[in-house]
Protein backbone atom coordinates (compact mmCIF):
# COMPACT_ATOMS: atom_id res chain seq x y z
CA UNK A 1 0.00 0.00 0.00
CA UNK A 2 1.27 3.60 -0.79
CA UNK A 3 1.89 5.30 2.30
CA UNK A 4 1.10 8.50 1.17
CA UNK A 5 -2.33 7.45 0.45
CA UNK A 6 -2.87 6.89 4.09
CA UNK A 7 -1.21 9.15 6.10
CA UNK A 8 -2.18 12.47 6.38
CA UNK A 9 -6.12 13.36 6.48
CA UNK A 10 -8.97 14.38 3.96
CA UNK A 11 -10.19 17.69 3.25
CA UNK A 12 -13.43 17.92 1.32
CA UNK A 13 -15.44 20.59 -0.68
CA UNK A 14 -14.47 23.01 -3.13
CA UNK A 15 -14.07 26.20 -0.68
CA UNK A 16 -11.85 24.57 1.85
CA UNK A 17 -9.80 22.81 -0.55
CA UNK A 18 -9.42 26.18 -2.43
CA UNK A 19 -8.31 27.80 0.91
CA UNK A 20 -5.75 24.96 1.85
CA UNK A 21 -3.99 25.19 -1.95
CA UNK A 22 -4.47 29.03 -1.07
CA UNK A 23 -2.50 29.14 2.64
CA UNK A 24 0.48 26.46 1.49
CA UNK A 25 0.35 25.43 4.63
CA UNK A 26 -0.09 21.71 4.90
CA UNK A 27 1.69 19.00 2.53
CA UNK A 28 -0.98 17.78 -0.46
CA UNK A 29 -0.25 13.90 -0.71
CA UNK A 30 -3.23 13.29 -3.38
CA UNK A 31 -6.80 14.56 -4.68
CA UNK A 32 -9.75 12.24 -5.04
CA UNK A 33 -12.41 13.84 -8.03
CA UNK A 34 -15.20 12.93 -8.99
CA UNK A 35 -15.38 11.53 -12.72
CA UNK A 36 -18.50 13.01 -13.43
CA UNK A 37 -17.31 16.39 -12.05
CA UNK A 38 -19.20 19.51 -14.04
CA UNK A 39 -16.62 22.20 -14.53
CA UNK A 40 -16.94 25.33 -12.31
CA UNK A 41 -14.36 28.07 -11.92
CA UNK A 42 -13.66 26.78 -8.37
CA UNK A 43 -13.21 23.23 -9.49
CA UNK A 44 -11.12 24.81 -12.48
CA UNK A 45 -9.01 26.73 -9.68
CA UNK A 46 -8.36 23.69 -7.98
CA UNK A 47 -7.35 21.46 -10.97
CA UNK A 48 -4.77 24.21 -11.82
CA UNK A 49 -3.10 24.42 -8.38
CA UNK A 50 -3.28 20.70 -8.27
CA UNK A 51 -1.09 20.65 -11.55
CA UNK A 52 1.03 23.49 -10.64
CA UNK A 53 1.63 21.75 -7.77
CA UNK A 54 2.24 18.36 -9.70
CA UNK A 55 0.23 16.80 -6.80
CA UNK A 56 -1.19 13.35 -7.52
CA UNK A 57 -4.60 13.09 -8.96
CA UNK A 58 -7.22 10.07 -8.74
CA UNK A 59 -10.18 9.83 -10.75
CA UNK A 60 -13.35 8.84 -8.58
CA UNK A 61 -17.12 7.50 -8.76
CA UNK A 62 -19.52 9.14 -6.24
CA UNK A 63 -19.77 5.65 -3.80
CA UNK A 64 -16.18 5.60 -3.61
CA UNK A 65 -16.04 9.76 -2.45
CA UNK A 66 -18.80 9.11 -0.30
CA UNK A 67 -17.23 6.30 1.54
CA UNK A 68 -14.45 8.52 1.76
CA UNK A 69 -16.01 11.50 3.39
CA UNK A 70 -18.48 8.95 5.52
CA UNK A 71 -21.24 10.75 3.10
CA UNK A 72 -19.89 14.28 3.54
CA UNK A 73 -21.08 16.95 1.45
CA UNK A 74 -17.68 16.46 -0.25
CA UNK A 75 -18.64 18.44 -3.81
CA UNK A 76 -16.83 16.26 -6.20
CA UNK A 77 -13.08 16.50 -4.21
CA UNK A 78 -11.66 15.04 -1.65
CA UNK A 79 -7.45 16.42 -1.06
CA UNK A 80 -5.63 14.19 0.99
CA UNK A 81 -3.49 16.45 3.40
CA UNK A 82 -1.09 16.73 6.01
CA UNK A 83 -2.57 16.94 9.70
CA UNK A 84 -3.62 20.38 10.91
CA UNK A 85 -0.60 22.61 11.38
CA UNK A 86 -1.49 24.19 15.16
CA UNK A 87 0.57 26.52 16.92
CA UNK A 88 2.72 25.42 20.17
CA UNK A 89 1.77 28.11 23.04
CA UNK A 90 5.43 29.08 22.94
CA UNK A 91 5.31 29.81 18.71
CA UNK A 92 1.91 31.95 19.70
CA UNK A 93 3.62 34.29 22.06
CA UNK A 94 7.13 34.76 19.91
CA UNK A 95 4.27 35.97 16.79
CA UNK A 96 2.49 38.40 19.70
CA UNK A 97 5.88 39.63 20.58
CA UNK A 98 6.46 40.81 17.00
CA UNK A 99 3.22 42.21 16.26
CA UNK A 100 3.23 45.86 16.26
CA UNK A 101 -0.27 46.31 16.13
CA UNK A 102 -2.45 45.40 19.35
CA UNK A 103 -2.54 41.81 19.28
CA UNK A 104 -6.59 40.02 19.60
CA UNK A 105 -6.88 36.80 20.37
CA UNK A 106 -9.73 34.46 20.04
CA UNK A 107 -10.05 31.88 23.17
CA UNK A 108 -12.35 28.94 22.81
CA UNK A 109 -12.77 27.14 26.21
CA UNK A 110 -14.07 23.96 25.16
CA UNK A 111 -16.39 23.93 22.83
CA UNK A 112 -17.53 20.79 21.43
CA UNK A 113 -19.57 21.19 18.30
CA UNK A 114 -17.30 21.46 15.52
CA UNK A 115 -20.10 23.81 13.28
CA UNK A 116 -19.59 26.30 16.53
CA UNK A 117 -15.89 26.21 16.20
CA UNK A 118 -15.86 26.71 12.37
CA UNK A 119 -18.23 29.60 12.45
CA UNK A 120 -16.17 31.32 14.66
CA UNK A 121 -13.24 30.62 12.88
CA UNK A 122 -14.51 32.17 10.17
CA UNK A 123 -15.71 35.34 12.00
CA UNK A 124 -11.89 35.19 13.76
CA UNK A 125 -10.23 35.44 9.65
CA UNK A 126 -12.85 38.21 8.69
CA UNK A 127 -13.09 40.57 11.90
CA UNK A 128 -8.76 40.39 11.99
CA UNK A 129 -8.19 38.49 14.65
CA UNK A 130 -4.50 37.58 15.12
CA UNK A 131 -4.83 34.02 16.91
CA UNK A 132 -7.46 31.31 17.94
CA UNK A 133 -6.76 29.37 21.15
CA UNK A 134 -8.33 25.54 21.56
CA UNK A 135 -8.01 23.26 24.57
CA UNK A 136 -5.96 20.06 23.58
CA UNK A 137 -8.98 17.87 25.42
CA UNK A 138 -12.46 18.08 25.61
CA UNK A 139 -13.11 20.59 22.95
CA UNK A 140 -13.38 19.98 19.20
CA UNK A 141 -10.04 20.84 17.06
CA UNK A 142 -9.24 21.99 13.57
CA UNK A 143 -10.83 18.73 11.87
CA UNK A 144 -12.17 18.53 8.08
CA UNK A 145 -15.64 19.17 9.58
CA UNK A 146 -14.26 21.94 11.09
CA UNK A 147 -12.12 23.40 7.86
CA UNK A 148 -15.60 22.96 6.17
CA UNK A 149 -17.30 24.51 8.47
CA UNK A 150 -15.38 27.81 8.42
CA UNK A 151 -15.39 27.55 4.85
CA UNK A 152 -11.70 26.90 4.71
CA UNK A 153 -11.25 29.93 7.04
CA UNK A 154 -9.15 27.40 8.95
CA UNK A 155 -6.88 27.03 6.67
CA UNK A 156 -5.55 30.83 7.05
CA UNK A 157 -6.01 31.21 10.98
CA UNK A 158 -3.29 31.04 13.58
CA UNK A 159 -4.32 28.60 15.81
CA UNK A 160 -2.62 27.30 18.88
CA UNK A 161 -3.66 23.83 21.10
CA UNK A 162 -3.27 24.43 24.39
CA UNK A 163 -2.28 21.32 26.58
CA UNK A 164 -2.86 23.11 29.64
CA UNK A 165 -5.81 25.40 29.03
CA UNK A 166 -5.71 27.50 32.48
CA UNK A 167 -1.59 28.06 31.99
CA UNK A 168 -2.04 29.39 28.58
CA UNK A 169 -4.79 31.78 29.71
CA UNK A 170 -2.37 33.11 32.11
CA UNK A 171 0.40 33.29 30.06
CA UNK A 172 -1.66 35.83 27.77
CA UNK A 173 -2.81 37.83 30.59
CA UNK A 174 1.33 37.87 31.91
CA UNK A 175 2.21 39.12 27.92
CA UNK A 176 -0.13 42.02 28.53
CA UNK A 177 -3.42 41.09 27.23
CA UNK A 178 -6.68 41.60 29.10
CA UNK A 179 -9.04 39.02 28.93
CA UNK A 180 -12.77 39.70 28.37
CA UNK A 181 -15.46 36.45 28.84
CA UNK A 182 -18.47 36.38 27.57
CA UNK A 183 -21.18 36.03 30.30
CA UNK A 184 -24.72 36.46 30.47
CA UNK A 185 -24.75 37.50 34.56
CA UNK A 186 -23.79 40.32 36.36
CA UNK A 187 -21.54 41.73 33.44
CA UNK A 188 -20.84 44.96 31.27
CA UNK A 189 -22.91 45.79 27.83
CA UNK A 190 -20.32 44.45 25.00
CA UNK A 191 -21.08 47.81 23.07
CA UNK A 192 -20.29 50.11 26.19
CA UNK A 193 -17.18 48.54 27.21
CA UNK A 194 -13.27 49.76 25.51
CA UNK A 195 -12.27 46.21 23.71
CA UNK A 196 -9.30 48.30 21.67
CA UNK A 197 -5.72 47.45 23.09
CA UNK A 198 -4.45 44.01 23.69
CA UNK A 199 -7.20 41.67 24.48
CA UNK A 200 -8.24 38.18 24.65
CA UNK A 201 -12.35 37.24 23.92
CA UNK A 202 -12.95 34.23 25.93
CA UNK A 203 -16.47 32.16 24.21
CA UNK A 204 -17.46 29.70 26.33
CA UNK A 205 -18.76 26.24 25.44
CA UNK A 206 -22.01 25.58 24.69
CA UNK A 207 -24.74 25.34 27.68
CA UNK A 208 -22.14 25.40 30.58
CA UNK A 209 -20.44 28.63 29.43
CA UNK A 210 -17.16 29.44 30.86
CA UNK A 211 -15.38 27.39 33.35
CA UNK A 212 -15.16 28.85 36.77
CA UNK A 213 -11.30 28.70 36.43
CA UNK A 214 -11.66 30.81 33.46
CA UNK A 215 -14.10 33.21 34.59
CA UNK A 216 -11.76 34.03 37.74
CA UNK A 217 -9.16 34.87 35.42
CA UNK A 218 -10.89 37.57 33.13
CA UNK A 219 -10.80 41.31 33.52
CA UNK A 220 -14.35 41.72 32.28
CA UNK A 221 -17.07 40.02 31.58
CA UNK A 222 -19.27 40.86 28.42
CA UNK A 223 -22.98 40.76 28.08
CA UNK A 224 -25.21 40.82 24.84
CA UNK A 225 -28.21 42.08 25.59
CA UNK A 226 -31.50 40.20 24.57
CA UNK A 227 -34.68 41.93 23.66
CA UNK A 228 -36.53 38.71 22.67
CA UNK A 229 -38.50 35.59 24.74
CA UNK A 230 -35.27 33.52 23.77
CA UNK A 231 -32.60 34.31 27.03
CA UNK A 232 -29.70 33.82 25.26
CA UNK A 233 -27.17 33.50 21.78
CA UNK A 234 -25.44 30.25 21.21
CA UNK A 235 -21.20 30.32 21.61
CA UNK A 236 -20.16 30.52 17.57
CA UNK A 237 -23.73 33.53 17.77
CA UNK A 238 -22.15 35.45 20.68
CA UNK A 239 -18.74 35.13 19.69
CA UNK A 240 -19.46 36.52 16.76
CA UNK A 241 -21.24 39.63 17.26
CA UNK A 242 -18.67 40.83 19.67
CA UNK A 243 -15.70 39.93 17.39
CA UNK A 244 -16.94 42.40 15.27
CA UNK A 245 -17.54 45.25 18.03
CA UNK A 246 -14.15 44.53 18.63
CA UNK A 247 -13.32 45.07 14.66
CA UNK A 248 -15.70 48.19 14.32
CA UNK A 249 -13.99 50.12 17.82
CA UNK A 250 -10.79 49.31 16.93
CA UNK A 251 -11.13 50.58 13.36
CA UNK A 252 -12.47 53.77 14.78
CA UNK A 253 -9.49 54.67 16.83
Amino acid sequence: MNHQRTKGELLYGRQPIIECLRAKRRTMYELHILSTAKPSSMLDEILAEVRKKKIPMKQCNRRQLDDLTSDANHQGVVLRVSEYPYLSLTDLINFLRKREDDSLVLILDHIEDPQNVGSLLRAADAAGVDAVVLPAKRAAGITPATVKASAGAAEHVKVCLATSFIDCIKTLKKEGLRLAGLEADNSETYTQTDLTGPLALIVGSEGKGMSQKVRENCDTLLKIPMSGKVSSLNAAQAGVITLFEMQRQRNSK
